[in-house]
């Protein structure tokens, strides 16, 4: 039987400018020439980076509010993402209001969504897949936006510290648990640390092998907007950042938080097999696949980040391959 694969994006960020570009686009201009690499994909997971919703005012005190109107649910379509992260510093930068309408707009799609709901409880549940039989459990988590922490009856994100003794960590260790007995793969996505640098922080590397060893199959990191290195521990990838897709954010020239890879990972008799990295870049709101010099370029750091974690891509034509077996 032909592998399984399972593709992940980091930051996908719809307001703003993007936003204003949709209502002149079409919904499949974000992707740009992306489109084919999902395609080929069985299911398909991104960071969904803004909320999607008319209503609600700015969240106070922040610097950046992002909102896509609700019809360009159609651009999740067009690339068919199946789930979405929502526990990030985004999800309630237009209120209560606003997330549940982002709530209603994706469960009304069939697009699976964890890491925010109106109870902790709904933050904290997995979104659920079966794809060609195999079950698939995706939980999502944030340390950022303490504030916007769920409660038992106020709505909110999945708030975890990255600390082995807070109980929030706790919480999601049980329920990284709970997935694994009711599927056969667990997705761990982290919007966690930092917005820039390439390493990962210290603390995340022993939180990372943590929930590995409680079950997850595929940790997937993002809130950097820089990707990081992948580790692979016990045969799990871990995906520390996997940094911007969409956006319409100004360029760091020495961070070039405009370049990442789409993350394609191979699953073969129910375990990760293979990591199949594809380079991209950011241009006037759209993802694309990046040419020629520049492919090679964001390959050439990524495998210098890779070694650093002793992990050893090979190059291809189209990107980076890393092997996963037992470590």
């Amino acid at each position: 039987m032909e592998d399984l694969k399972i593709l992940l994006v980091g930051d996908v960020m719809l307001g703003r400018g993007v936003n204003h570009m949709l209502r002149t686009f079409p919904p499949e201009y974000p992707w740009g020439d992306t489109l084919p690499i999902f395609q080929k994909a069985d299911f398909r997971i991104c960071n969904l980076e803004s909320a999607m919703s008319g209503r609600g005012k700015p969240w106070p005190a922040k610097a950046f509010h992002f909102r896509t109107d609700t019809k360009n649910i159609a651009v999740l379509g067009e690339a068919g993402i199946d789930c979405v992260s929502l526990a990030n510093n985004h999800t309630l930068d237009f209120g209560y209001d606003a997330l549940a309408d982002t709530l209603h707009t994706l469960s009304a799609a069939q697009i699976g969504h964890a890491g925010a709901g109106m109870n902790v409880g709904e933050a904290f549940a997995p979104a659920l897949a079966t794809v060609r039989g195999l079950r698939i459990a995706m939980l999502s988590f944030t340390d950022n936006e303490p504030e916007w922490e769920a409660g038992e009856d106020e709505p909110g994100v999945a708030y975890v510290p990255i600390d082995f003794e807070e109980d929030r960590a706790t919480h999601l260790f049980d329920a990284i648990r709970a997935a694994k007995c009711r599927s056969d793969l667990v997705i761990v996505a982290a919007h966690w640390g930092p917005n820039w640098g390439y390493k990962p922080p210290p603390r995340h590397v022993p939180f990372a092998h943590r929930m590995i060893d409680l079950g997850a199959d595929i940790v997937f990191g993002h809130s950097g907007h820089v990707f990081r290195g992948v580790e692979i521990y016990c045969g799990r990838p871990i995906l520390y950042c996997t940094g911007n897709f969409v956006d319409d954010y100004a360029v760091d020239k020495e961070e070039r938080n405009d370049e990442s890879f789409i993350f394609v990972v191979e699953i073969r008799e129910g375990r990760p097999n293979l990591l199949r990295l594809h380079p991209t870049i950011i241009s006037d709101c759209q993802a694309q696949c990046a040419p020629g010099e520049r492919a090679h370029n964001i390959a050439t750091k990524m495998k210098k980040l890779c070694t650093d974690m002793k992990t050893y891509p090979h190059e291809r034509i189209d990107g980076l391959e890393i092997p996963i077996g037992e470590a």
